[in-house]
């Protein structure tokens, strides 16, 4: 069975700096493409993040293009999430997720497996 663990979140200051991470298990992980979505309480989740299989490719949200870096240590079955000059806006439960095929997908209904989301609160 398929499982995905977040690190936990944390309470961070605008302009601040933070890393997600998220472990996988169940099966091989280096078969699949991981994603990274966000949700906020009265908004459908969100996008932010994803990357390939091995790492070669990856894709951004609008949102944090150019703040944040997706990236995977196949050998330690994680996924990462480093989060740069955070903003209030970024204040969302994040989540890690694992798709069903090798490559980068937005889409979250094409996500198999979800872990159980880890606050990020940025204060002004």
């Amino acid at each position: 069975q398929v499982q995905l663990v977040e690190s936990v979140g944390g309470l961070v200051q605008a302009g601040g700096s933070l890393r997600l991470s998220c472990a996988a298990s169940g099966r091989t992980f280096s078969i699949y493409g991981m994603g990274w979505f966000r949700q906020v309480p009265g908004k459908e989740r969100e996008f932010v993040a994803a990357i390939s299989r091995f790492g070669r490719k990856t894709y951004y949200s609008d949102s944090v293009k150019g703040r944040s870096t997706i990236s995977r240590d196949n050998a330690k079955n994680t996924v990462y999430l480093q989060m740069n000059s955070l903003k209030p806006e970024d204040t969302a439960v994040y989540y890690c997720a694992e798709d069903d095929t090798a490559w980068v997908k937005t889409d979250q209904a094409l996500y198999d497996y979800w872990g159980q989301g880890t606050q990020v609160t940025v204060s002004s």
